[in-house]
C-alpha cells in the first residue's frame, strides 16, 4: 500500500471570551509531500455521520458506475443495491413494476418516490483532489475566507478535473462567468481566469466572503434564527448559497412556518423545495457532508502520523 504524506489542516475550538484558535495537524506518510487539510472531526462529534442522506452520498461516491441503489427519494434510506445496466435495458414499464416490488416489500406507500441511483466513483476522485485542497488553503487564508469552504468545494464540485456544468460554470471552484468578473477574474474571447487555480480560488473566497457569507447572515437575521458562524450548519448553509444563490435559499428560509436552527434546518432544507431550490440544491451539503467523512476515512488509511501545529505556519 502506498502511504501519503498529508499535511492536515485541523479546527480544535479553544471556547473563550477573546477568541478561537485554528490548529493543523500534519500527517507524515512514506514519501516526502506533505498536504493539508480542514478538520472533519465535528461531523462525528455533532452526528452528522449518522444521518441517512450523506451516508447514502458517501457509498454513492464509493460506487462503481455499472452499480446502483435503491433509496427512499425523501430521506434517502437504501433499501438495496443492483445492477445499473440490468436496470438501464428495462422498459419504463418494467422500471414501474420493479419499483412497485420494492414498496410491497419494504411496506411503504404506494406514492412513496423510489429513487434508481448510480455508483458515481468515477467522477468523485478524491485522491486527485488532494493536491488542490492543500493548495487552496493559503489562498483562501489570504483573502480570509475559512478554507473549510475550498475544501468542501474543491471535493464535490469537479473534483480532480476541469469542466464545464451543463449552466456554464467552470474552473475547480465551478465559477459562473458573470460571477468570476465581478469578483475580479478576466472571462472573455481570449482569456478565461476560471481555468488558472489560484484565480479560480481567489474569486471562489471572495464570493465567499462578500457575498455568500454576508448573505446568509441577513437570511438568518431577517428571520431571527441564531447562529454563530463557527458552526458546521452554518457552514453548510453558505454553501446552499454558494450554489442555488441567496434569492433562492432566502425564499426558501421565509417559507418556513417553523424556523429553527442547527442541523434541524438544514435537514429540513433537504427536503423542501422553493423557487429554483430543487433536488440538486436540497443535495448539496448532503455531498459535502459524504465527501468529508469519504476523504476523513482515505486520510486515516494512508497516513502514519500526524502532528499538531498552527494555522499560521502555513
Amino acid at each position: 500500500m502506498r502511504y501519503l504524506s498529508f499535511f492536515f489542516l485541523f479546527y480544535f475550538f479553544f471556547i473563550s471570551a477573546k477568541s478561537q484558535e485554528k490548529y493543523i495537524v500534519d500527517f507524515y506518510g512514506l514519501d516526502s509531500v506533505n498536504y493539508s487539510f480542514v478538520n472533519v472531526n465535528n461531523l462525528t462529534t455533532e452526528r452528522w455521520d449518522i444521518l441517512p442522506q450523506p451516508n447514502f452520498w458517501k457509498q454513492v461516491m464509493l460506487l462503481n458506475s455499472d452499480s446502483c441503489l435503491v433509496n427512499i427519494a425523501a430521506t434517502r434510506t437504501i433499501l438495496g443495491k443492483d445492477s445499473f445496466v440490468k436496470w438501464k435495458a428495462q422498459t419504463e414499464e418494467e422500471k414501474a413494476l420493479y419499483k412497485d416490488s420494492v414498496r410491497k416489500k419494504f411496506n411503504l406507500n404506494h406514492e412513496e418516490k423510489i429513487y434508481i441511483t448510480s455508483g458515481k466513483s468515477h467522477f468523485y476522485q478524491f485522491q486527485k483532489v488532494i493536491p488542490s485542497i492543500s493548495k487552496a488553503i493559503p489562498i483562501f487564508k489570504s483573502y480570509k475566507t475559512d478554507p473549510w469552504y475550498a475544501q468542501a468545494i474543491l471535493l464535490i464540485e469537479s473534483p480532480g478535473k476541469i469542466e464545464f456544468s451543463n449552466v456554464g460554470a467552470y474552473g475547480p471552484f465551478q465559477l459562473m462567468k458573470s460571477v468570476a468578473r465581478s469578483h475580479g477574474l478576466i472571462v472573455n474571447k481570449t482569456l478565461d481566469e476560471r481555468k488558472d487555480f489560484d484565480k479560480s480560488a481567489m474569486g471562489a473566497a471572495s464570493l465567499l466572503r462578500n457575498t455568500c457569507i454576508p448573505e446568509a447572515k441577513r437570511i438568518l437575521i431577517n428571520n431571527e434564527i441564531e447562529f454563530s458562524e463557527d458552526e458546521l450548519w452554518f457552514k453548510l448553509f453558505v454553501l446552499h448559497i454558494y450554489h442555488a444563490g441567496a434569492g433562492n435559499v432566502g425564499g426558501l428560509i421565509d417559507s418556513f412556518e417553523e424556523k429553527p436552527n442547527g442541523q434541524a434546518l438544514i435537514t429540513k432544507m433537504w427536503q423542501s423545495e422553493w423557487g429554483g431550490f430543487k433536488n440538486a440544491s436540497q443535495n448539496y451539503s448532503q455531498v459535502a457532508l459524504a465527501a468529508m467523512l469519504n476523504l476523513s476515512d482515505l486520510i486515516y488509511k494512508d497516513c502514519k502520523t500526524l502532528h499538531s501545529c498552527s494555522l499560521d505556519e502555513i
